[in-house]
């Protein structure tokens, strides 16, 4: 096997750079760049690191060993810390490509390793490559929590019991002329009905766990003027968004992605609702009512007397929040009002009711992803193995015949087992590890 190499730090200027090697000649190739004996395992040590032909000096530095199978990876891994000056890391990484058997690792390969070398299963694989790439506060405990074990857990304990249940059945099969208890498979029926309850239960999260991977979708619709660029522009205190006493200036989508209370959101702007000639703004309209009918939460911003829009879109399939803003009071002689639940009258220009309607709009975000009960699954390829696992369940409860009935158990066992790899993964590995980061 090669030994890779990468750098496990930021990219770009910094104090420090850490580059990380791992494979059998990891820790050759230390002492070959050092040329001195190497340091204890997981002891560090400073060491000039000096080019292959001792031309020329590379960096002072600290190196750590760890010992495979006891490290990340399950291989020998070794740590060169270095000063972060790009030219110290281009120069140490042309010595080592130039040593046989070494190559820039691949994205995720470091983790990849350590799955393949039973270090992990691929749920806390996937919450490592989610840590990494955690921008709040949610998103980080979720994958956390998935790193150390709590979905993986789970999926094995449920796979272990299906296992204990398909062992009854199949000796029931196999053995049917020895003395086994009468009705094997009517006595794990109801172990296996209730685990096939509690899996569904599982699915039953509303999605939660994709959201705050992914971040909840929140669409602002309304009538052209009526300040939903304005509103956008508030949340991110910035100027993301044009705004124009012209109507139609919105013709495309505009995002921006915020942390509402430690959980990710994504809140669209979209273009102004009206039957507009101009081929370009009709396309944006037609925009912004998918993007309305896909929301997880929608504000409905009117003003000066115009339209509620939203109650004229056919989305009464969506399972969703809904909030309605009347905009521009400070033109009417009402002030600022709100129902404290879902109505509320405003001026963005002048910031009047704006942080009550924030106020709610986070309440509602925390109460929808909460992160503090069980975990939640987070990847569509978790989802379809277990639905696939409860639909052999079901097929379990109906089969004519104790073959079958073994079969439908050890298709819902192989389910389970490709989520945290135990069986059947080779092909979904690269899409797995493909969004890693380099040096991950």
């Amino acid at each position: 096997m090669d030994t890779v190499f990468a750098l496990a730090s930021g990219r770009g200027r910094a104090g420090i750079a850490v580059v990380r090697l791992s494979g059998p000649a990891a820790f050759d190739a230390v002492e070959k760049l050092t040329d001195k004996p190497l340091p204890d395992v997981r002891y560090a040590a400073v060491r000039e690191v000096k080019s292959l032909d001792r031309s020329f000096l590379i960096d002072e530095a600290m190196v750590l060993l760890f010992k495979g199978p006891h490290s990340f990876t399950g291989e020998d891994v070794a740590e060169i810390h270095l000063h972060g000056g790009p030219a110290i890391v281009e120069a140490l990484f042309e010595q080592l490509q130039s040593l046989d058997g070494f190559r820039p690792a691949d994205p995720g390969e470091f983790t990849r390793r350590a799955f393949e070398h039973g270090r992990m299963d691929l749920t806390a694989a996937e919450g490592i490559g989610d840590l990494v790439n955690a921008e709040t506060r949610a998103q980080h405990q979720q994958a956390l929590r998935q790193m150390r074990g709590a979905l993986g857990e789970m999926y094995s304990r449920w796979r272990e019991e299906l296992i204990g249940s398909l062992a009854h059945l199949e000796a029931d099969i196999d053995f049917p002329d020895e003395d086994l208890p009468e009705g094997v498979a009517g006595a794990i029926r109801p172990k296996i009905e209730k685990l096939r309850q509690e899996i569904e239960a599982h699915l039953a999260d509303g999605g939660r766990g994709e959201k705050i991977r992914e971040g909840l979708d929140v669409a602002i619709i309304g009538a052209p003027n009526v300040g939903k660029s304005s509103l956008l522009n508030y949340l991110a205190k910035r100027d993301v968004a044009i705004v124009s006493d012209q109507a139609g200036t919105t013709r495309d989508i505009v995002e921006v992605h915020l942390d509402l209370g430690g959980y990710p959101v994504t809140i669209a702007d979209t273009a102004g609702i009206r039957d507009a000639e101009d081929l370009v703004e009709q396309e944006g309209v037609r925009r912004a009512v998918k993007r309305a009918e896909e929301a997880d939460i929608i504000i409905s911003m009117t003003a000066d007397g115009s339209p509620n829009l939203a109650e004229n879109l056919d989305l009464s399939a969506g399972n969703y929040i809904y909030y309605y803003l009347k905009n521009k009071v400070d033109l009417t002689d009402t002030g600022a009002r709100s129902d404290g639940d879902r109505e509320f009258e405003v001026s963005v220009k002048f910031d009047l009711g704006v942080e009550a309607f924030l106020k709610k709009l986070t309440e509602d975000v925390v109460s929808l992803l909460d992160v503090s009960g069980a975990p939640s699954l987070t990847r569509m390829r978790h989802r379809q193995a277990l639905e696939e696992c409860v639909a052999s369940l079901y097929r379990f409860d109906t089969a004519p015949d104790p073959e079958l009935a073994a079969e439908d158990v050890r298709l819902a066992t192989r389910s389970l087992g490709r989520i945290t790899g135990r069986v059947d993964v080779e092909d979904i590995l690269d899409v797995v590890f493909g969004d890693f980061c380099i040096g991950k």
